[in-house]
């Protein structure tokens, strides 16, 4: 690899696009950061702090590592709910921005770059992106998706809870005031409604190898 790769992808809530990240960042060898997870933990610090403030927020962000991320009660209806509402806030864009440049243009050496998923990485976060995709999925399939992946984890909800919550959240990405979540020109659409996991990786896979064998990178 001779040059730092970046790859940036826009979806709504549970259309496959973590998955796929994780999967383009294992291949490729790249840092790969969710950045919806962020807002999800500034979430769970709302609910969890009795003082929740820009300060607190600030100092989270200086200490947060990518392994933070990973703890499964962000991925409960509650602390989503918030991470929506906490999107729309300029001043947490702000500081949850920076952190996300971070990751995207000064990865680790170990890297030969990064992969960032979420709402606007394809339109704010890395506007240059080598790559840039929208994926996206049939609304009642992600909802499918997303309720399987919490009964998984033994969390009681039903079906119609979670359809309810995605598309509020739907509704909330694509109509906020600051970066809402939208498909750029240069973005390449993915549907992953009729596609295996395999098989969206292997579509998005050919993809990057014949641009990256075209810019000398392979």
């Amino acid at each position: 690899m001779n040059k730092i790769i970046q790859v940036a992808i826009d979806s709504p809530a549970a259309a496959g696009a973590g998955t796929q990240a994780k999967m383009i960042a294992k291949y490729f060898n790249l840092l790969y950061l969710d950045t919806g997870k962020i807002y999800r933990y500034i979430g769970y610090l709302k609910i969890k702090k009795k003082r929740f403030n820009y300060s607190l927020i600030k100092n989270e962000m200086r200490k947060i590592k990518i392994k933070d991320l990973n703890n499964k009660i962000l991925l409960s209806n509650k602390v989503a709910l918030q991470a929506s509402i906490i999107a729309k806030d300029p001043k947490i864009r702000k500081i949850v921005v920076k952190f996300q440049k971070e990751c995207a243009y000064k990865p680790p050496k170990k890297f030969n770059g990064s992969v960032l998923d979420g709402r606007d990485i394809t339109s704010v976060i890395i506007k240059n992106a080598m790559f840039k995709f929208f994926i996206t999925a049939n609304v009642k399939i992600r909802a499918l998706r997303r309720y399987k992946e919490l009964k998984s984890m033994k969390n009681k909800i039903s079906y119609d809870e979670v359809l309810k919550s995605i598309k509020k959240r739907d509704k909330n990405d694509f109509n906020r005031k600051y970066s809402p979540l939208k498909k750029t020109k240069d973005s390449i659409l993915i549907n992953t409604t009729n596609l295996t996991k395999r098989a969206c990786f292997l579509k998005i896979k050919k993809i990057m190898e014949k641009k990256l064998k075209i810019n000398g990178n392979l």
